[in-house]
C-alpha cells in the first residue's frame, strides 16, 4: 500500500492532524492507496502558495516554461511503468488503456510547450488621432484544476498543462478514485524544475468533496475553474462559479451517436463500434452509447456487430488476458445491470454480455426505444444501445435528442452525404468514418448542450485561461470636451 502527502509549496506535507482516507482495488476489495485528507485550512494553504508564486511565475520568459514543460513530459515517460500499475491498482484499467494514458499525456505536455510563444495578441486601428489601441493576452491568475478517474492522466495533465503555459499558477484536486495516479503525475510535473508554489496538490475524503471544492472556488485568489467529470458535478460547479463571477471550463458527460447510413461500410463501422463503446470499459466521456442505424443497415450492421460484442470479454487487468478490464466499483457495474435488465423487460434484445462483479463483459441492447432508461441515461460502461431510423432525417432527429453533446460520429461511403449529416448532429465533436473516441493534444475538445462549455486543445486553450485585455498608448495631444 502507497502513503501520499499533499503537495503544497514545492513539498509534500500530511494534511492537517495528519487525515488521511484509503482507495480499494475495485476487485479484489484491498486497501491499495492510502492519501492525505486536507482540511479547508490545508486547501486555503495551498491556494496562498498558488498566489503567492503567481508574480514571478508569470513574469517567466516563454522560453523557460517551454522548458520546464518538455521536461514534465518525459518525466512522465519515465514513470510511465509506475503510472500503469497505479491504475491498474486504483480503477482496474487494462495495461493498453493506461499505456494510451500516458502516451497522450506527455504529447499534451509538448503540445502546451508549443503555446508558450502562442499567446498573441492584436494592435487594432483606433478613431483617436495618435492612439495605438493593443489587444493583449495576460495570464488569469490561480487556476483550480479538478480531473476525474477515468482517463487520470490524460485528464489530469489536460487540467494544468495548457494553465502552466499561460503563465498560471495551478491547485490541482485529485480525484477521490484515484490518488495514486494523480500523486504520480504532479511529481513528474513538479520535479521538472517549476518554481516553488506553481503547481500544488490536494487530495481529499470522497466525503468532504462539497465542502473542498467549495472552499476552493470561493478563495479569492482563484481565477479561472476547470472541470472535466459527471454533469451532475458540473451543474454545482457551475453554478458556485456563477455566484462568485468566476469563469468555469466543464467537460461533462455524453451520449455519443454513431449513426450507420445505408451505404456503410460495415465492418469498418463494427470496428469503429467495437473500440468507441468498449474502450476502457465504455468509462470515456466519448464512448460511443447509441448506434444509429437507417434502414437496411440495421440487420447487416448487427448481424456483424454481434460477433465483436462477443468477443470482447472481461477480466483483471493484472493478469493482462482479456481486452476488457474492472468496472470502477460495484456501484458502477449494479447501473450497467440494472440498464440491461429494464431495456430487456421493455422489449430490447440482448445480443451479448455477462460477467460478475466489477467485470462485466462487452454487451449491446437492439430495438432500444424510448421508454427505456437506456435510451437517455449516461451508461458509462460497456454497453451500447442500438436504436433502428427509417431515414436520415430521423435518425438526426434521435441522435439530437438527447439533453448531450459531447461527440458522435455518422459512417458512410458517400463521405459528402455523411459530411452533411454530421454537420447537422449537435455535439462539440463529430467524426465522419472514425470512431467517437479520439483525441489529439492540438484539436478543440469540447461539447455543448449538457455536455459543457468551453474548449481545451491547442491555441484554444489559450482563450480559456487568460485576460483579454485592451492597452492603448498615447503619442501626441489629446482634446477634451471640458
Amino acid at each position: 500500500m502507497t502513503k501520499l502527502n499533499l503537495y503544497i509549496n514545492g513539498a509534500y506535507v500530511a494534511a492537517e492532524g495528519d487525515r488521511t482516507f484509503t482507495r480499494a482495488n475495485p476487485i479484489s476489495g484491498e486497501v491499495v492507496t492510502e492519501a492525505a485528507a486536507a482540511s479547508l485550512n490545508d486547501v486555503a494553504r495551498a491556494v496562498d502558495a498558488a498566489a503567492g508564486a503567481f508574480a514571478t511565475w508569470s513574469a517567466t520568459s516563454p522560453g523557460e516554461r517551454r522548458k520546464k514543460l518538455l521536461a514534465a513530459s518525459e518525466n512522465l515517460i519515465a514513470r510511465s511503468d509506475d503510472i500503469v500499475q497505479a491504475m491498474k491498482d486504483e480503477i482496474g484499467a487494462t495495461e493498453a488503456w493506461a499505456r494510451f494514458n500516458c502516451m497522450l499525456a506527455a504529447d499534451m505536455l509538448v503540445e502546451a510547450a508549443s503555446l508558450t510563444t502562442q499567446i498573441k495578441g492584436d494592435v487594432i486601428p483606433s478613431n483617436r488621432p495618435g492612439s495605438t489601441a493593443m489587444a493583449i493576452r495576460q495570464p488569469a491568475g490561480v487556476v483550480l484544476a479538478m480531473a476525474p478517474w477515468n482517463a487520470p492522466v490524460i485528464l489530469g495533465v489536460r487540467a494544468i498543462a495548457t494553465p502552466l503555459a499561460c503563465g498560471n499558477t495551478v491547485v490541482m484536486k485529485t480525484s477521490e478514485l484515484c490518488p495514486r495516479v494523480h500523486a504520480l503525475i504532479v511529481e513528474a510535473v513538479a520535479e521538472a524544475g517549476f518554481p516553488e508554489g506553481v503547481i500544488n496538490a490536494v487530495s481529499n475524503d470522497p466525503e468532504e468533496a462539497p465542502q473542498v471544492v467549495a472552499a476552493l472556488i470561493e478563495h479569492p485568489a482563484i481565477r479561472r475553474v476547470n472541470f472535466t467529470g459527471s454533469t451532475r458535478v458540473g451543474r454545482i460547479i457551475s453554478e458556485l462559479c456563477g455566484r462568485h463571477l468566476k469563469p468555469a471550463l466543464l467537460e461533462l458527460g455524453g451520449k455519443a451517436p454513431m449513426i450507420v447510413l445505408e451505404d456503410a461500410d460495415i465492418d469498418a463501422a463494427v470496428a469503429a463500434a467495437g473500440f468507441g463503446a468498449y474502450m476502457n470499459q465504455g468509462q470515456i466521456c466519448m464512448s460511443t452509447e447509441r448506434i444509429i442505424t437507417v434502414g437496411a443497415a440495421g440487420d447487416a450492421f448487427v448481424q456483424a456487430f454481434a460477433e465483436k460484442v462477443a468477443s470482447l470479454r472481461a477480466g483483471d487487468p493484472r493478469q493482462g488476458d482479456t481486452p476488457l478490464g474492472s468496472l470502477v466499483n460495484m456501484a458502477a457495474a449494479e447501473r450497467i445491470t440494472d440498464l440491461i435488465a429494464d431495456a430487456t423487460d421493455k422489449g430490447a434484445t440482448l445480443i451479448a454480455g455477462g460477467g460478475e462483479a466489477t467485470m462485466l463483459n462487452a454487451a449491446a441492447l437492439d430495438h432500444v426505444t424510448p421508454e427505456m432508461r437506456i435510451y437517455s441515461e449516461e451508461s458509462f460502461g460497456p454497453v451500447v444501445a442500438i436504436i433502428r431510423a427509417g431515414s436520415v432525417d430521423e435518425a438526426v432527429r434521435i441522435a439530437n435528442e438527447s439533453d448531450f453533446g459531447l461527440s458522435a460520429a455518422v459512417f458512410g461511403r458517400d463521405t459528402m452525404a455523411a459530411l452533411s449529416v454530421a454537420k447537422r448532429i449537435e455535439s462539440g465533436i463529430c467524426h465522419v468514418n472514425g470512431p467517437t473516441v479520439h483525441d489529439e493534444a492540438q484539436m478543440p475538445f469540447g461539447g455543448v448542450k449538457a455536455s459543457g462549455y468551453g474548449r481545451f486543445g491547442g491555441i484554444w486553450g489559450i482563450d480559456e485561461f487568460t485576460e483579454l485585455r485592451w492597452i492603448t498608448l498615447q503619442d501626441g495631444p489629446l482634446h477634451y470636451p471640458i
